[in-house]
C-alpha cells in the first residue's frame, strides 16, 4: 500500500508542476461539449461514466462527521476533487460555491473533496471566504482519486439519484460550469 501511495503522490506532484508551468490544466473535450452523444460519453477516457460512485468515506471539514460518497442515492450530486496547490482548483471553488447556492433548492448537492495531505493547507484557502454553500470534505490519503483515477485536477463527477456517474469533467475552464450546471439541473428534474 505504501508503494501505491508513493506512486499516487508522484503523479499528483507531476500534475502540480505541470499546472505551475502551463498555467493550469484545460478541461477535456468532454467537459467543453454541451451536446455530447451517449457514445462519446462512454468513450470518455475516465472509464467511470455509467459506473456507481465508489464507496469512499471522507470527513467533513465543518462539524466533523463522515460522508460515504457511494451512499448518496436519492440525491443528484457533483463530487469535485481539488487541492490547495492546484491553481485551477482555487479559481473553480468559489464558482462551484455560487452554483451550490443556486442549485441547493433544486435538490442538488455539491461536495468538494480536498486531497491535501496537510489539512491546514486546505483550511487556509477555505478561511478566505466567511462561509461555503457547498459541502467541503477531506481525503488526505487520496482514496477517492485512487478509486476514480482522475486525469486532471480538478475533476468533477456528476452523479445521478441512483448513485451512477453520468458525466466527468476533467480540468477546469470557466465555460465548464455552465455545462455542469445544465447537466445537474436536468438530472434533478428527471429525479423529481
Amino acid at each position: 500500500m505504501g508503494n501505491r501511495r508513493r506512486v499516487f503522490r508522484i503523479a499528483w506532484l507531476t500534475c502540480a508542476f505541470a499546472l505551475a508551468v502551463t498555467g493550469g490544466c484545460a478541461s477535456s473535450e468532454a467537459g467543453r461539449e454541451d451536446t455530447e452523444t451517449p457514445a462519446k460519453k462512454q468513450s470518455h477516457k475516465s472509464g467511470k461514466i455509467g459506473a456507481p460512485m465508489p464507496s469512499v468515506v471522507v470527513k467533513r471539514f465543518e462539524g466533523g462527521g463522515k460522508i460515504d460518497l457511494g451512499a448518496l442515492q436519492g440525491k443528484v450530486v457533483l463530487v469535485d476533487i481539488w487541492a490547495s496547490w492546484c491553481a485551477p482548483c482555487m479559481e473553480e471553488m468559489p464558482l462551484l460555491d455560487e452554483m451550490a447556492g443556486r442549485l441547493k433548492q433544486k435538490g442538488v448537492q455539491i461536495i468538494a473533496v480536498s486531497v491535501d495531505e496537510d489539512k491546514d493547507s486546505a483550511q487556509t484557502f477555505l478561511s478566505s471566504r466567511p462561509s461555503w454553500s457547498l459541502t467541503v470534505a477531506h481525503d488526505p490519503k487520496g482514496k477517492l482519486p485512487e478509486a476514480l483515477q482522475p486525469g486532471k485536477m480538478p475533476s468533477s463527477y456528476v452523479v445521478d439519484a441512483e448513485g451512477i456517474i453520468r458525466y466527468v469533467n476533467e480540468g477546469f475552464e470557466r465555460g465548464d460550469l455552465k455545462v455542469l450546471e445544465k447537466r445537474l439541473v436536468a438530472l434533478a428534474t428527471e429525479a423529481s
